[in-house]
Formats: structure tokens, sequence, C-alpha cells
């Protein structure tokens, strides 16, 4: 199965210049947040497969218009032809205008769809908006990730944990990260292509 996963910016080559050829044998689009409503709307009409998505810290604006046609997975877990999805957007709570929580908020909502994966039978992909703690995040607050996405890991090791948030530019930023789990933490910002 082939994925596109998106984050944090719009790419040309998926709005002005899209290409159906370049997305040929892709199966879905999986958003890792702070993207606007109409961009993924464009996306996913153009591109006519599955669009799942996490909202990111700046989607707030999707309480008053959520992307069409696409398809929420934050706190779910979702089956998509065989592959399992669990979903959690948001990114640390560090002022009130934005899509975030606490370590302690965000581990109750983890720990809650792992015990549900375990008895279900896990998941094979989590997107979230930020990245956990201690792999690919920064040292300032509002770019710190989650250490209840380690538990996650830990717990159910996934192939695959995509996240967005923390952007290229800011840095020497590793585009994959290979956690002690055994899972594959990919940094799915502007767009990257996971085969399964």
């Amino acid at each position: 199965m082939k994925i596109v996963a998106i984050a944090d910016v719009e790419r040309a080559s998926l709005t002005t210049g899209f290409d159906p050829e370049r997305m040929r044998g892709v199966n879905m689009i999986l958003s890792c947040g702070d993207l606007p409503a109409r961009y993924l709307e464009y996306v996913v009409t153009m591109a006519n497969i599955p669009l799942l998505y996490v909202p990111g810290n700046h989607d707030t604006a999707y309480w008053r218009h959520a992307p069409e046609g696409c398809d929420n997975i934050d706190g779910k877990i979702v089956e998509v032809d065989g592959v399992r999805i669990m979903g959690l957007g948001g990114s640390q709570k560090y002022n009130d205008r934005v899509y975030g929580f606490s370590e302690q908020e965000m581990r109750r909502r983890a720990i809650r769809l792992a015990f549900q994966a375990k008895l279900t039978g896990g998941v094979d992909i989590v997107v979230t908006h930020t990245p956990p703690l201690g792999y690919g995040d920064l040292e300032d607050f509002p770019h710190q990730g989650f250490d209840a996405f380690n538990t996650i890991m830990e717990l159910l090791h996934p192939l695959y944990l995509v996240h967005g948030h923390v952007h290229m530019e800011y840095g020497r930023i590793p585009r994959v990260i290979d956690h002690p789990s055994g899972t594959k933490i990919v940094n799915a910002y502007g767009t990257y292509t996971l085969d399964l």
C-alpha cells in the first residue's frame, strides 16, 4: 500500500501543479495537521482517494468549517483497506488560542486508544500532529513532543508514527527516525510517501 502523508505547508504539486500521474498507485492520504480545510478539500477532490486527518495546533477553524470529503481521525482508530490507523491531533497547550493538551491530558487520550487497539488487533500507523518527546521535537515548549506517544509505540509497535508541526527549515531536522520500539517516526512536513 502506498500512502502520501502531508503536513504544515501547502505544496504546489498538490494544487496548481497537480498531476494525476503522480498519485497513480497511491491508496490514501494522511494529513498531520496545520493545513487549511480548503486545501484538504481540493486535494481529496483531485486525488479521489481517502484523506484522513488530525487537526494541528493552528486548526481551530476546523470547528467552524471542517474539511469536507475528508475523515477526522482525531481520538479514533480506523481501518482502511486492511491498514489500521490511530489519530491524535493537537500540540502542547502553550496558550488558549491553539488546539492543545497538557502531557497528562494527552496521556489519558493516548492510553485509552492504546487499550482499545490492543483489544482489537493493534495499529499499523499512528498519525499525530506533534512528534514524540525526544524524537524530532524541539526544546522550546510549543514544539516539544508528547511522551505519551513513546508509550504508545512501546505498547503497540506500529510500523510508523507520522507527524508534522516541526518545520524542516527550523534547523537540522531529521525526516525519519528509528524509535527503540521498532517504529519509524516520519516528519511529514510538506509531503512524504510511505510504502507499506
